[in-house]
């Protein structure tokens, strides 16, 4: 009777060679770069586009503001049209930018308020200049948006598992 070890005749040590790159190989292409959808890519290009636009136009506002005193209604059709595609593709970046946009009201009821001789509490200028300057990093985060590199590597293995697509 033959007694020798499985791995003795040398055959077993190929084959688990060639399991294991086998599998190496398909892991390999599995946490290849995700390709985006080019309809999810526009649609995404032209939310940012209009929520950019938008914040410009309540940064503008916000600088209206600070030479005039007079109280101004910001905009936010633009984010409550694309919120759903910011969401889908840019999560972060979406909920950054929804904080901000919840704080909209408590800033325009700031803006309203004022002191002896038409004066701002410091309370509500920290209070408007912090949102101002949320809504600029909120800007440069949003159009950073676009630049993200397409999911790779453990990311998109696991996108690829879950049958999701190319998402940030």
């Amino acid at each position: 009777m033959n007694t020798a070890a499985a791995w003795d005749d040398g055959t077993v040590r190929y084959l688990v060679a060639t399991f294991v790159a086998l599998a190496a190989a398909v892991l390999g292409w599995l946490a290849r770069p995700l390709r985006p959808d080019p309809l999810e890519r526009a649609r995404l290009g032209e939310a940012v586009n209009a929520v950019d636009r938008e914040l410009a136009a309540n940064l503008e506002l916000t600088s209206m503001f600070d030479q005039t005193k007079q109280a101004v209604t910001l905009e936010n059709g633009e984010f409550v049209r694309h919120r759903a595609t910011l969401e889908q593709s840019a999560p972060t970046v979406a909920a950054a930018i929804a904080a901000l946009y919840e704080r909209m009201p408590e800033t325009e009821t700031a803006m309203e308020r004022r002191g002896p001789a038409n004066s701002l509490r410091p309370d509500d200028r920290r209070l408007i200049e912090g949102w101002e300057g949320d809504a600029r990093e909120a800007q440069r985060s949003l159009r950073d948006s676009l630049d993200a590199r397409p999911p790779a590597g453990w990311r998109a293995l696991t996108a690829r598992l879950h049958g999701r697509s190319a998402r940030r």
